[in-house]
């Protein structure tokens, strides 16, 4: 009898690890993950452990600065995972075996430059992280820098994941600034993205602001938010006769409600495209026992979705959670720059 994940992989969900802890990546290849994705919260949640302390030592004793040592350490981990993933790559033919690498969150601070330099920034960086590395995924957000810079990263051969994603209207822009880019390539035979949709978010952000769904509608705003922008994504992309498929990434799956059953999202998306899962959330679910199958076209009745559209204003939604978004994207690079800054102070005491 397959596992749940195994079950869930069966069904048709690709599950892609939100993690590049080196020990979990391995595990979780084992149950059926086919690729992981990296965030500056995994990368510094890994540092406190204490297991890469000889490296950083070694980075500091080569007069690198914490900037450096922190793209360092990033790009090192996601090497690791990339090489565990790489034969579903091959195997696949590049549709699948992706490690996703965040561009630098920073760029969206409140202190980053220009519009049209962050965009130029942007464009460098994916430029720089995505050279040479067939399994590498360039992270980017769909800020409107970010959004700008996507049809001169996919034009440059780049495989992108457009991340922070909570409405149609970003991920129409998105979506449509990738396919200029993907027609300006000489060869389309590699072309892949993904669009990375906020799931468990939007129903955090109903809770608070929109007491009023009734009990039916409320908790159910995020996951027909996400199999709308699917069912867009399919429709799309099924007439440009591509080889490899462009797909959402359904993240933020792991429930925020106690009440929730651990696998809310997990099972109401599954059947199609990828999610991306914490370790946690995996185990949970491993743990429940549960044999899953496709529900990914499934939709709640006709009156809880006409309630959705009375009453959730989608662009006050991305407006907030956009806003909340950044802080959470920048926040966390700053905080592995002062870890960082922390390791250095403490390795060198202890000599």
């Amino acid at each position: 009898m397959p596992s749940p994940i195994e079950s869930l992989v069966a069904a048709g969900t690709k599950i892609w690890l939100d993690s590049i802890d080196p020990d979990l990546v391995v595990k979780n290849r084992k149950l059926g993950a086919t690729g992981a994705t990296s965030n500056p919260i995994i990368v510094s949640d890994l540092i406190k452990t204490g297991r890469f302390d000889d490296q950083i030592g070694k980075l500091v004793e080569a007069g690198k600065s914490d900037h450096d040592i922190a793209w360092a350490m990033t790009d090192r981990l996601v090497r690791q995972a990339q090489d565990v993933f790489r034969p579903v790559w091959d195997q696949t033919k590049g549709d699948d075996g992706y490690v996703s690498f965040e561009l630098d969150p920073l760029l969206e601070d409140t202190t980053a430059p220009p519009h049209k330099e962050r965009v130029s920034r942007y464009i460098e960086l994916g430029r720089q992280w995505s050279k040479d590395h067939q399994n590498r995924m360039i992270k980017v957000p769909a800020t409107p820098a970010g959004l700008d810079a996507v049809e001169e990263l996919c034009a440059s051969g780049i495989t992108l994941n457009v991340t922070l994603i909570f409405s149609p209207r970003q991920y129409r822009i998105a979506r449509d600034n990738m396919w200029r880019g993907a027609q300006r390539r000489k060869s389309r035979d590699l072309f892949k993205s993904v669009y990375s949709i906020f799931v468990s978010r939007v129903d955090v952000y109903t809770e608070k602001k929109l007491p009023q769904l009734s009990k039916a509608a409320q908790g159910m705003v995020g996951i027909v938010n996400a199999k709308n922008i699917w069912a867009e994504n399919r429709k799309f992309w099924a007439d440009k006769g591509l080889k490899l498929r462009q797909e959402m990434i359904f993240a933020s799956t792991g429930t925020k409600k106690p009440e929730d059953p651990a696998d809310k999202y997990v099972e109401a998306l599954a059947g199609s495209d990828i999610e991306t899962n914490p370790p946690a959330t995996n185990d949970k679910v491993q743990a429940l026992g549960k044999a899953y199958k496709n529900h990914i076209a499934e939709m709640p009745p006709a009156e809880v979705l006409a309630e959705i559209t009375r009453v959730v204003d989608i662009q006050k939604m991305e407006d907030f959670l956009m806003e909340e978004g950044l802080a959470k994207f920048a926040e966390p690079q700053k905080a592995l720059l002062a870890l960082i800054a922390q390791k250095r102070t403490a390795l060198a005491a202890a000599k």
